[in-house]
Parts: structure tokens; C-alpha cells; sequence
């Protein structure tokens, strides 16, 4: 028998495993050979035994059914899916991790045996002993391990536990539990349940001192019952007003929409002082109560649907408890509102009761409105729109101390039509004419402050807009000074013309409803825009509008060195009461660099001379290590009722990686008075954040309340988004 050559036995395995690779790694197994996993290993290699379907070797890499599993030493059986992997193991199954030094996994029924193990992805991860995974619903106990949202080998904070279960991207469940920080025992739990999600339950506390309240400490839960439901539970401990406590609950259910419930109640200790310290002599009880109800859904393709209850048991009980609320609505209404759109219509109907009596409130029982949204008239020039509504409304006012104007209530329904017809001359010029009608009915006023008899009112509107842009390039144009890289120049100048001739009846004969209220911008001029229905009276005024806007590139994108708008309205038939011109109205924004931001509003009164509104606005933002805004807000007394003039100054500084403060102040320069200050320090503690923050406050009625209030937050949940803090920070001291 003739005997290979030495060369032909050592090139046979060679050529022959192209062809048994592929068996090796038929019906979706992969197995190949890595780089060394371990420094300093030898070269690894993979040995296949066809009979037996087993894989085994060092330095290996195996992919099956989604999951992928890496070590310094495999063996693996591709007919039981059964893996043996030993040195550095790690397994990626879904979007989760497991890592340990030795591990036994079934990549067909992904059950999991290990001594010690490492687990998770971001925010949670698991550590412990004795890991054993359940065979039938992927669930995973083990025993002596610890839960963290650090991802380092010695977290500063976590959850001790003598024995957990985990399901991998649902939720972590632990059982005599106890919460460490730097390895020292905090708090205790027998039972502990946690999300492996954004939405994840989680304890905190804000401990601190404030004037009105004395020591306090706030407390919260948040928790998560299941995909559909989660909440927030709510004891707080004021020592010189008491305990105050109460549930949020928020609904998720898909298209039946999204639904927030908040209640809280305060056994007010001292109800008869308010948390500026000025006594309250009236209307304040001992039992303070607060319920919130929002909800919001689509359930049908352009049908929408929304509810908000607001109920207080005193008008201030928000602002002493719950002050980031106040600030952002501080008389809260009351509503349930539907929505069905079409292409060019709109169905909308609308109920407001009244729940609270201590605010002013118009009702609306209901009030129905159609919209025709603007739209070509069977293939004409012609534009049509229109609004017609209908309801029966009650205006009540707050209940006070004093007497209050009497309440009336009557039915209303109106209709509003208008054609235009848009045209524009040498490829440029738009000019846009319009006609249109309103007619709306009244019915007799009812209750004690009812005067009017039933009545209706007839109006014509007719007008013209006159629009156009133009631009001009300077692609070469630079500048280092200004951040010049390309310069476009555009300018928008429009010109309104509304003419209305005296309504049928005038505004003081008809009950006023929605009526035209104070505003710091200028109101619209054209209808349907002007919506002030019972307001409506003669008008002959021109509208001239000019927009200006210097773009360039900076950082390969375009932005806006200049965003300048005026307005200007001329009345060419002033009413009583009227200047020949309306405010100059101003808004400006302008970025000469990337980090530097100037903004300007201003309401400049020509008749008289007066500046009525001003605000300024200076941003510095010339890297991560500080920021400054500068601002100054004014208001003259006579403009709107009650003036103002104040500055305001937001310094923040990064002091080093760790540390930073935040300094903000408002000061009245009415009556030299710094009204609030706010002084923030922040520390950095890797795997958390901590916030120290000292208030005062000067409302120049009362005592100064002073405020120091202690805040952390860990990374991987944080507390507040990006800049929250600084946009509102009355929650670094409160809710």
C-alpha cells in the first residue's frame, strides 16, 4: 500500500474543513475561532466530532437562535444545544448580558446554570451566586447577589439580597433586601420589586428646612405594576404644618389613550398662614385637598379626546404645596373637549363646569363648534372658510371676602363665512382680497347679573393681504468676529388691510363671554384669527409687518445671525379711547457667535411716547465649564395694571469634573428689593448626583422665607431632564 506523503497528511485537514466547517454549522449554528479572549493564552483552535454533533476548543465564538456566547473554553452539542463554556464566558440573548467564569447554557431552551454570574443592561445590573435559569418561562433565580444601576465591579450603591429572580427585560424581584450605599446598610426591605425598564420603581427623599414648613421631608415611591399602569406614592412630613400624603397613578392604554390621577391631602397644622407668612383671616381649611385628573386619547383615526379636573379645597393650597404646579398654571380649569377632523372640517365640542368657586369661570354647557378650514371652491380661484358655533354659557365669578359681579348665563350660536381669493402678480406680489359675514343669535340673560334681552348681531368684514419675499446670497461673505462662513439676507414685508363697519348691536349690549382680554403681544386683526366673539366691534386699521433675517453656516449647519420681526398697526379710524397707531411691536433675536444668544421683545406706545412692555435676554454659553444669562423684564404701570421692573441673573459654574454651583436672582428694581435668591451646589459621586440648594425669598408682604433642602439623584434614573433643574427650579426644593 503506497503511503501518502508527510506534505499531503498535513494539507488534508486543511482543504477537508472547508467542507466540514459548513456541516459543523448547518441549521443556524455558527462556531468559529476568535482572538485570544485571555492575554497571554495559547492560539486556540475548534475540534468537531461528526457522529456525537459536539464543537469544542478554546477561544470560541457560537451564535444560535439570536443567541451568541463567547469564551475561553467551549464544548458545545449542536443536537441538545447544550454549551459547556469556561474563562471569561459571555452570552447576548435579546438586548440582555450575562458574563460569568463559568457558565452552562442550553441555546435552544435558554436554560442557565453558574456559579457566579454578572447580568443586565442599562440602567440595572445583577451580580451574585448559584444562578439557575427556568426551563419553560425564561426566568432566572440565584442566590447571595446584589442589584446596582453602577456598572462597575464595586458599586457605591446597591441592593443586597439573599435571593433574587430576574426576568430578562420585565422586572427583578429580590427577597430579604437591603439598600447599601458604600457597602453601609441604609434601609430594609423583606420584598423588593424592581422594572428592568425606563419606567422602574424606585424611593425618593428630600430632606430640608423652609420657614413655613420648619424641617421637612419629602418622600415618593415610584412603582410599576405592569406595561399598563404605574404611579407614584406620595408621604410627606412638614413639622409645622403636618403630614400630607396622597397617590399618582398614570394609565397607559394604547389607544384608548394616556390618563394621570393625582391626589393629596394636608392636615394643615397652620392653615391660617400662608408660606410667605402672611396671616390668611378667611377660606383657608385645616383639611387641604388637591385632585387632578388628566386624560388624553385617539381611539379612531382623527378623533380626539381630552379631560382635565382640577379640584382645590382653597385657592392657595397649590402654591404652598406644590409651587412648580402653581408656576405653571396657577388657576387651573376644568374641561372634557372631543375632536373629529377631516380633510377641510373640524367637529369640536366642549364642557368647562365649574368646580372651583373661588376662580373666575366661564362655563360652557356645551359649546359646539364646526370649522372649515380654508379651501378651494370646486376647482375656482376661490377660497372659502368658516366657523359656526353654538352653546349655552354662564360666566360666574370668584367668590371673595368682598362683593362679587353677579353671574349670567344665556345661549349663543354663531356663524362665520369669508371667500378669498389669492392671487399673485409678476411671480412675486401676493395679494390676497377677502369678504365675509357673521351672524350670531343671542338669547335672553338669565341669573342675578342678567340685563340683555334676547338679541342678535350682524357683522361684515372685508380686507386684502399684501406679501412678499425676496433673498440675496453672499456665499463668499466671512467674518471671524461674527462666525461668518456664507451670508443669505431675507426679508418678508407684509401689509393687512381689515375694514368693519359698525355690528348691528355693540359689544356692551351683548354678554360677554369671550371677550377681549389684556395681552402682552398684539392681538390679530383678521377674522377667524381675532376669536374674541362678544368683543367684536367696528374696525379700519392697517397692519404692516416686516421681517428681516441674516442666515449663516456654522458647524456645517445653517442657523439665524439675525431673526427680526416689527409690527405695526395703523388705525385710519380710531375709536374712543384710541391712538391713531397701535403699538410698535418688536421681537429679536440675534446669535453674533455660536455661544453668544441677545433676544428682545418691546412694546413701544408711538401716540404717547411710552415704552409698555420690554424684556431682554443675554445668554453666554461658551462651553461646559459655565453659563450666564442676564435678563430684564419691564412693565409700565398704567399698560396692563399692575407694572413691573426686574432683573434676573442665572450663573452657573463647573468649579471641576465633580463639582458646580448654580447662582440665580430676581431683583425688583421697583422697590430695591433682591425677591429671590437661589444658590444650588452639585457633586458628582460617580454613579449619582447630589444637589445642596439654599432659597430666599422676599415677597415684601411678609417675614423672608428662607429654604435649604437637600436633593440626589442616581444617573441611570435621574430626577430632572437635561437643564430641567435650572428652567424649574422650585423642585430642588420642593414639588
Amino acid at each position: 500500500m503506497r503511503q501518502l506523503p508527510a506534505i499531503a497528511i498535513l494539507l488534508f485537514p486543511v482543504a477537508a474543513f472547508p467542507f466540514l466547517a459548513p456541516a459543523q454549522q448547518g441549521q443556524g449554528w455558527v462556531v468559529e475561532q476568535l482572538q485570544d479572549i485571555e492575554p497571554g493564552a495559547p492560539a486556540g483552535g475548534v475540534a468537531y466530532d461528526l457522529a456525537a454533533g459536539t464543537a469544542s476548543g478554546t477561544n470560541v465564538f457560537v451564535q444560535h437562535g439570536g443567541a451568541t456566547l463567547s469564551a475561553a473554553s467551549v464544548t458545545v452539542n449542536q443536537q441538545t444545544g447544550e454549551a459547556v463554556a469556561d474563562g471569561h464566558v459571555r452570552i447576548e440573548w435579546g438586548d440582555q448580558i450575562w458574563t460569568g467564569e463559568h457558565i452552562s447554557y442550553n441555546f435552544k431552551t435558554h436554560q442557565m446554570r453558574s456559579e457566579e454570574f454578572r447580568t443586565g443592561k442599562p440602567p440595572v445590573f445583577a451580580q451574585g451566586r448559584g444562578l439557575w435559569g427556568d426551563l419553560s418561562n425564561h426566568v432566572y433565580s440565584a442566590t447571595n447577589a446584589f442589584v446596582t444601576t453602577d456598572d462597575i465591579r464595586h458599586p457605591a450603591i446597591f441592593v443586597q439580597a439573599s435571593r433574587i429572580t430576574i426576568v430578562p427585560g420585565k422586572y427583578l424581584e429580590a427577597w430579604h433586601a437591603s439598600v447599601r450605599v458604600e457597602r453601609m446598610p441604609v434601609l430594609y426591605f423583606p420584598y423588593y420589586r424592581r422594572a428592568l425598564g425606563a419606567r422602574a420603581n424606585a424611593f425618593r427623599i428630600r430632606p430640608g428646612y423652609r420657614s413655613a414648613y420648619g424641617p421637612f421631608l419629602l418622600g415618593s415611591y415610584t412603582w410599576l405594576l405592569n406595561d399598563e399602569l404605574d404611579g407614584k406614592l406620595h408621604l410627606d412630613y412638614r413639622e409645622k404644618r403636618g403630614v400630607g400624603a396622597g397617590p399618582d397613578l398614570n394609565l397607559h392604554l394604547g389607544r384608548w389613550g394616556e390618563g394621570k390621577l393625582k391626589y393629596y391631602y394636608q392636615r394643615d397644622e397652620d392653615s391660617t398662614r400662608g408660606t410667605n407668612g402672611t396671616p390668611w383671616t378667611t377660606g383657608i381649611p385645616e383639611n387641604r385637598q388637591r385632585f387632578y385628573f388628566a386624560w388624553q386619547a385617539a381611539p379612531w383615526t382623527n378623533m380626539e379626546a381630552r379631560a382635565l379636573v382640577n379640584y382645590q379645597s382653597d385657592p392657595l393650597v397649590v402654591q404652598d404645596f406644590f409651587e412648580s404646579d402653581y408656576g405653571d398654571n396657577p388657576q387651573p380649569n376644568t374641561l372634557v373637549e372631543l375632536d373629529r377632523h377631516w380633510d377641510n372640517w373640524s367637529l369640536d365640542a366642549e364642557t368647562t363646569p365649574r368646580i372651583n368657586d373661588f376662580f373666575d369661570t366661564v362655563e360652557r354647557l356645551p359649546d359646539v363648534k364646526l370649522t372649515g378650514f380654508r379651501q378651494q371652491v370646486f376647482g375656482t380661484p376661490i377660497y372659502y372658510e368658516s366657523e359656526t358655533s353654538a352653546g349655552y354659557y354662564r360666566k360666574m365669578f370668584a367668590q371673595t371676602n368682598g362683593p362679587a359681579p353677579l353671574a349670567y348665563s344665556a345661549g349663543r350660536a354663531d356663524t362665520f363665512h369669508q371667500l378669498l381669493l389669492p392671487w399673485t402678480f409678476f411671480n412675486w406680489l401676493n395679494v390676497t382680497p377677502r369678504a365675509g359675514g357673521r351672524f350670531t343669535y343671542y338669547s335672553s340673560e338669565n341669573g342675578p347679573g342678567g340685563t340683555n334681552s334676547e338679541t342678535y348681531r350682524k357683522v361684515f368684514n372685508t380686507g386684502v393681504d399684501f406679501s412678499f419675499k425676496a433673498s440675496r446670497l453672499w456665499p463668499d461673505a466671512t467674518n471671524s468676529l461674527f462666525e461668518v462662513d456664507g451670508l443669505r439676507h431675507v426679508i418678508e414685508p407684509t401689509v393687512s388691510y381689515v375694514f368693519v363697519p359698525n355690528p348691528s348691536t355693540a359689544p356692551p349690549q351683548l354678554p360677554q363671554f369671550d371677550s377681549e382680554l389684556p395681552s402682552l403681544m398684539l392681538l390679530p386683526i383678521e377674522f377667524p384669527d381675532y376669536n374674541d366673539i362678544d368683543s367684536i366691534d367696528s374696525r379700519n386699521v392697517l397692519r404692516f409687518g416686516l421681517r428681516n433675517a441674516l442666515q449663516t453656516k456654522r458647524g456645517g449647519q445653517l442657523q439665524d445671525l439675525l431673526d427680526w420681526n416689527l409690527l405695526l398697526d395703523w388705525r385710519l379710524k380710531p375709536k374712543s379711547g384710541q391712538g391713531t397707531f397701535n403699538d410698535l411691536y418688536s421681537d429679536l433675536n440675534f446669535r453674533p457667535r455660536a455661544w453668544l444668544a441677545l433676544e428682545s421683545q418691546l412694546r413701544y406706545d408711538i401716540n404717547h411716547g411710552h415704552l409698555n412692555m420690554a424684556f431682554h435676554q443675554i445668554t453666554f454659553t461658551p462651553g461646559d465649564r459655565w453659563s450666564w444669562g442676564i435678563g430684564h423684564w419691564y412693565l409700565r404701570d398704567e399698560f396692563l395694571g399692575q407694572g413691573d421692573n426686574a432683573f434676573t441673573s442665572t450663573l452657573f459654574l463647573r468649579l471641576t469634573d465633580n463639582w458646580g454651583i448654580r447662582a440665580t436672582h430676581y431683583f425688583n428694581a421697583q422697590d430695591g428689593r433682591l425677591q429671590q435668591q437661589f444658590y444650588t451646589l452639585y457633586r458628582d459621586f460617580r454613579s449619582w448626583t447630589a444637589a445642596l440648594t439654599f432659597r430666599v425669598l422676599d415677597n415684601g408682604i411678609g417675614p423672608k422665607d428662607y429654604t435649604v433642602a437637600f436633593a440626589f439623584s442616581i444617573k441611570a434614573m435621574p430626577r430632572y431632564g437635561v437643564g430641567e433643574d435650572a428652567l424649574e427650579s422650585y423642585r430642588l426644593v420642593g414639588e
